[in-house]
């Protein structure tokens, strides 16, 4: 087994091998040792291991295309981001995102003891909210998700994004602006 005789040589290094040639075979050694680890998140959220099995190799072929364009500092962090994004957007494909967040949301509204009337509204503000996300550019809804949802600082998104902090900053922003107008509407 080829990895085997490279398992002396940790994540970063194997990066900056890659980055140095380019030569995919850097990565053939380091995305086997996320396999369990992507497999895991996508059963998470999927719940069904065939589906899981096959999103572990759309991410694997997502990952080695972005790792082309973007350098990577913390790969373990980024390629769970990655992955766990990959299994909300297929989630939201099928319309089953929206009723997962929405489960998650009406549990804390439960356990803060809510009563029913502000449980309600506050599901229609999170519906509506989670409508107006999905109405943002790509970048936005990544940078909005990352920061508001995720807790994620500018260095962290810039980190996993690959973006610049002005970009960053900029896509944040005119985000938050936008969320505000669909808000209001």
């Amino acid at each position: 087994m080829p990895s085997e005789r490279y398992k002396h040589i940790d994540d970063a290094d194997l990066l900056q091998n890659f980055y140095k040639d380019h030569d995919n075979k850097w990565l053939g050694i380091l995305l086997p040792r996320y396999t369990l680890l992507l497999l895991g998140v996508c059963m998470k959220y999927l719940k069904n291991e065939e589906d899981a099995r096959d999103c572990v190799q759309q991410i694997f072929l997502k990952v080695i295309n972005e790792l082309h364009k973007y350098r990577v500092e913390y790969f373990k962090s980024w390629i769970y981001m990655i992955a766990k994004n990959h299994c909300l957007m297929k989630l939201r494909g099928n319309n089953k995102a929206v009723a997962v967040e929405l489960n998650e949301q009406i549990t804390l509204a439960v356990n803060d003891n809510l009563d029913k009337t502000e449980r309600i509204e506050k599901d229609k503000l999170l519906t509506k909210m989670q409508d107006a996300i999905k109405n943002l550019n790509p970048q936005q809804q990544q940078c909005v998700n990352l920061f508001y949802l995720q807790k994620k600082s500018y260095a962290e998104i810039t980190e996993i994004t690959g973006l610049t902090m002005l970009q960053v900053k900029s896509h944040l922003q005119n985000g938050k602006r936008n969320l505000k107008l669909m808000m209001e509407n």
